[in-house]
């Protein structure tokens, strides 16, 4: 059987530019800092202020350093090797899951990495429609709805333009997030006395390090299992693990460090009413307008690409409007209110779903995947089984509080994955 390679031309053009269920050509292909825009773009995200500012308000200081630490070592070396085989492939993460899991199977995984994103999707339109609330002071329930409903239209058309909308409002959006961060981080040494003051400062919550380190993979878990859905443009392996870890180590990790940063120093780990009392709500609402923007754009687009995988289909487009409509009802329901225990769900049961892909991955294909068409597995319960053992472990470490759940569930899934599938090949 020959295998495929993404790197010749096809005769025929698919119909989406952006190649959701076909490998990306040659043609098509980007430099290492095109990439890391995109990545830098989406990791660079509103949410993880929050989820950083929950984690800091639980910590001394410098234990939060070493949690912040290994959450991120966890994450970028986890979301590279996914992203490596997405430059290798030139095929997005639902689509390679059709080798691991079948061509049924896979469904499954677009289900799981589909509506995950249609949650964080839900997440920042929420996150918005409330801090326009206290922006200008509305008590009524569908003032901030109406707000939800028409930035969530703004942040479709981006997804629907593709890598090219996604791209360019990178480069405008970055900027504003970071600039709210730095000003943040910059008010709170000031009302604490310079960096040495954060060591003296008690923590005002608590979370268990195991539950904290979660929360930081767990920030990117879902996103990070589909970083393939932007290295497969990438030129090269090599490009697509350099863009990995500027957006899900540098980029993931400053947003966490920020926002735990100013929790520390406030006292407050609910991220909206910390900029409230900073007295900076109004700032805080454009400068996370403009990231969040470009957040949701990669968020719709990522269940564009999950619903295309489902039905087969070259367009993604009917899938990035009826995902967005989903996710702009969760918003009005007030989903946001509960994003550190979708975090942890999140850390829990998407890292597997990767270490199977990989394990399958460097059992079976190191030299080369035959071409889509010629898959004729419908589920591989080579696959299902390490995913699910997996996700127990991941499940089970979290509960018990032993080591890190993400990580666990990564080796055993990817372990079992090799072991099964290198078995199956032999045979």
């Amino acid at each position: 059987m020959t295998a495929a390679d993404p790197s010749v031309d096809v005769a025929e053009a698919p119909v989406d530019p952006d190649y959701p269920v076909t490998p990306v050509p040659r043609s098509a292909r980007r430099g290492v800092v095109s990439i890391s825009v995109v990545l830098v773009g989406f990791t660079v995200f509103a949410p993880t202020l929050m989820a950083g500012a929950s984690i800091g308000a639980a910590f001394p200081f410098s234990e939060f350093l070493a949690v912040l630490l290994v959450g991120s070592v966890v994450l970028g070396a986890y979301v590279a090797a996914i992203g490596f085989l997405g430059a290798r492939t030139g095929l997005t993460t639902v689509v390679m899951s059709r080798y691991s899991f079948g061509t049924a199977g896979s469904k499954v995984v677009s289900l799981l990495l589909g509506g995950t994103q249609v949650g964080w999707y839900g997440v920042a339109v929420g996150s918005i429609g409330q801090m326009t609330a206290l922006a200008f002071g509305w008590e009524s329930a569908w003032a901030p709805g109406l707000v939800m409903i028409g930035v969530s239209v703004l942040m479709m058309l981006t997804a629907l333009y593709g890598y090219e909308g996604m791209y360019w409002v990178s480069l405008i959006s970055t900027p504003l997030i970071l600039i709210l961060a730095f000003w943040i981080t910059g008010k709170a040494l000031t009302e604490v006395g310079g960096v040495s003051g954060l060591f003296d400062i008690a923590p005002t919550a608590t979370m268990s390090w195991a539950a904290a380190v979660t929360t930081v993979v767990g920030t990117f878990a879902s996103a990070g299992t589909q970083a393939a859905n932007w290295t497969r443009f990438a030129r090269t392996g090599r490009d697509a693990v350099i863009a990995c870890a500027m957006g899900f180590v540098i980029g993931n990790g400053l947003m966490v460090f920020f926002g735990a940063v100013a929790a520390l120093a406030f006292g407050e780990g609910d991220f909206t009413t910390l900029l409230l009392s900073m007295g900076m709500i109004g700032w805080g609402l454009f400068f996370l307008f403009g990231n969040l923007w470009k957040s949701n754009a990669d968020a719709a687009y990522a269940f564009g690409v999950a619903g295309a995988e489902i039905a087969n289909s070259t367009r993604k487009a009917p899938f990035i409007i009826g995902g967005v409509a989903i996710g702009t009802v969760l918003a009005l329901a007030g989903v946001e209110q509960h994003i550190v225990g979708y975090l942890s769900l999140l850390g829990i049961f998407i890292p597997p779903l990767g270490g199977v892909l990989i394990g399958d991955w460097i059992a079976r294909w190191r030299a080369g995947q035959p071409p889509l068409e010629t898959l004729t597995e419908k589920v591989r319960w080579q696959a299902l089984v390490p995913y699910a053992l997996g996700s127990l472990t991941a499940w089970g470490s979290n509960a018990l509080g032993i080591g890190i759940a993400p990580l666990n569930g990564i080796v055993v899934a990817l372990v079992l994955a090799w072991v099964l599938s290198a078995r199956t090949a032999r045979r």
